[in-house]
């Protein structure tokens, strides 16, 4: 089954790796009304229509993104935020629901079973920073730079950047970007393990990072997606609550049928080949 046709982003799926491509470089490859509404959509697709094990989303020309589309902050009809003297309540509410949907498109990449990997170039900023921290993975080029630039434009960030980043880097210097928003370089990403590798160009980045998805693919996709759902609650939770969690997952999930897959293909010296995981379709669908 083909994929759709999204406006922001071009996608291809091949060797179990999903490659999702920002494709507005003429506009910085900023995030509009399409780009929020098509990414749970295009993740949804990806897990329900191919047999990708990983997803790396990159971008193209001279930068990552620019956060979020002005048209969107500036549309009346998308963004209300002049109250009615006697409703403002209602104005309130309404705003609420509206940063809770754009915050639930992010979620889509760490609610995915799939591992997600980043691979940034040019400027990474706004809420391309609270993107790319929904992700399990980020790499970058050495021309890259982050900038939690809300705080320069009047607002606070609201959309993932200031609840994941502290989970990632120290607090302290999340407070200074956040405070300050001044830009941080590719360097301090890395020396701060904000992110995994720098790479010197593009081009090399990419192709390190598909590399890093295609060893990611080649393990069982039952392991792999048991190893996310393990990081993302014990980040969120106690020790001994994960331990706990974790029993019960191996109880419901742990099976032989990898494991003995994986020592007859080396006892062969081959590369093992396991079984995909059940599709994730939309309920009754059949």
């Amino acid at each position: 089954m083909a994929l759709s046709q999204f406006e922001c982003f071009q996608i291809t799926v091949q060797d179990y790796i999903a490659h999702l491509q920002f494709s507005r470089p003429d506009q910085l490859n900023s995030m509009n009304k399409a780009f929020w509404v098509d990414l749970p959509r295009a993740i949804a697709e990806i897990e329900t229509q191919t047999d990708a094990r990983a997803i790396v989303i990159s971008s193209s020309g001279k930068h990552f993104s620019a956060g979020i589309d002005l048209s969107v902050l500036s549309d009346p009809a998308a963004f209300p935020m002049t109250p009615d003297a006697h409703d403002s309540g209602r104005l309130g509410e309404n705003l609420r629901r509206i940063v809770m949907q754009l915050q639930d498109s992010l979620s889509s990449l760490e609610r995915t079973r799939l591992p997600v990997l980043t691979a940034i170039q040019g400027g990474c900023i706004g809420g391309a920073v609270d993107l790319v921290c929904a992700a399990d993975m980020r790499y970058c080029s050495a021309d890259s730079y982050f900038t939690i630039k809300e705080t320069e434009v009047g607002m606070t960030a609201d959309v993932g950047t200031l609840q994941r980043m502290p989970k990632l880097i120290p607090a302290g210097v999340v407070r200074e970007l956040a405070y300050t928003g001044r830009n941080f370089s590719a360097d301090e990403a890395l020396r701060l393990g904000f992110v995994n590798q720098v790479f010197e160009s593009q081009e090399a980045m990419l192709e390190g990072v598909m590399d890093i998805a295609r060893k990611i693919a080649a393990n069982s996709p039952l392991a792999v997606s048991g190893c996310k759902e393990m990081l993302n609650y014990s980040r969120d939770h106690s020790v001994e609550d994960s331990l706990r969690y974790m029993a019960t997952w191996q109880a419901g999930m742990f099976r032989q049928p990898d494991m003995l897959t994986t020592f007859a293909a080396k006892a062969k010296k081959e590369a093992p080949q396991y079984p995909d995981l059940m599709p994730v379709k939309e309920l009754f669908d059949k």
